[in-house]
C-alpha cells in the first residue's frame, strides 16, 4: 500500500528536508506552508498521515488538528520547539497522536511515522471488516460495547468516535476488567515497543474520559489506581 503523508511546516528547509527522507522511503509527500493549506489538501487527498508543526502563520497546528479530528482518524505527529511543552500536551490534548521536539534526527522522525502507521494499517484492516453483525471481539461493560471487528465504540448505544490509540487502549482495559496496567506496560503493549516516555498514556487515558465518561472528574468507567496504574472497573 502506498501511504500518503502530508507535512505543514512554514520554514521550507525543514518542510523540503523531511519531504527529501519521507520520499526515499516510499511515501508519497504532500506539503503546506501553513495549517489552511493542509486542511485544504486534506480534503483533496487521501492522507494516511500528517507530520504538523505548532508555530505556524495563517492557521497554526493546533487549529489544524481541531478541525481534521472532526472528520479523520489518521495519525497526527506534531513538530514542536523545546520551549513549548505546554504546547505538546494541548496537541495530545486535541487529538495529536505522538510529538517530535525540534531539532530532531530525521531517522526518529522516520521511526515515529513508521510506527504510526503500522498501527494505523491494523486500524483500517479492522474498518474493512464492518460486513455485518460479529459477537467475536465484542467486549461490553455496563454502557460501554467496543467491537473489535467493526473497530466501533457504543456508548449507552451511541456511536463515539476514538483515534486509533484511544480505541487500542480501551480495548485493552476493557479485555481485562479489573486489572491494573501500569502506564508503562499499557505503552509497551499499545505502541509495541519499549516505553520510554509514558507522558502520553495520561493525557489518551484523560481524552477516552471525556468520550466515556458522564462525569469525567468521577469516573464510573475508567480508574486511576493511584501510585499503580489504570483499569477499567468491572460491572
Amino acid at each position: 500500500m502506498e501511504y500518503n503523508i502530508l507535512v505543514a511546516e512554514d520554514d521550507r528547509e525543514i518542510r523540503e528536508g523531511i519531504a527529501i527522507y519521507l520520499r526515499n522511503q516510499g511515501y508519497r509527500v504532500f506539503l503546506a506552508a501553513n495549517g489552511r493549506e493542509g486542511l485544504d489538501i486534506i480534503e483533496k487527498e487521501t492522507i494516511h498521515l500528517a507530520v504538523v508543526d505548532i508555530m505556524m502563520p495563517v492557521m497554526d497546528g493546533i487549529q489544524m488538528t481541531m478541525r481534521l479530528r472532526e472528520n479523520h482518524d489518521f495519525p497526527v505527529i506534531i513538530l514542536s520547539a523545546k520551549s513549548e511543552d505546554m504546547d505538546k500536551i494541548t496537541g495530545l490534548n486535541i487529538g495529536a497522536d505522538d510529538y517530535v521536539t525540534k531539532p530532531f534526527v530525521p531517522m526518529e522522525l522516520l521511526a515515529r511515522v513508521n510506527s504510526q502507521l503500522r498501527r494505523y494499517a491494523k486500524y483500517l484492516e479492522l474498518v474493512q471488516k464492518k460486513e455485518g453483525p460479529q459477537k467475536e471481539g465484542v467486549y461490553t461493560i455496563g454502557g460501554l460495547e467496543l467491537s473489535e471487528p467493526q473497530a466501533q465504540l457504543l456508548v449507552d448505544g451511541v456511536p463515539v468516535r476514538l483515534t486509533p490509540l484511544e480505541f487500542k487502549i480501551l480495548a485493552l482495559l476493557m479485555k481485562n476488567p479489573g486489572r491494573v496496567f501500569s502506564a508503562e506496560e499499557i505503552y509497551e503493549r499499545v505502541w509495541n515497543e519499549r516505553a520510554v516516555n509514558t507522558d502520553t498514556i495520561m493525557v489518551h487515558v484523560r481524552n477516552i474520559r471525556e468520550k466515556i465518561e458522564i462525569d469525567p472528574k468521577e469516573p464510573k468507567y475508567l480508574k486511576v489506581v493511584w501510585g499503580i496504574g489504570y483499569k477499567i472497573e468491572k460491572m
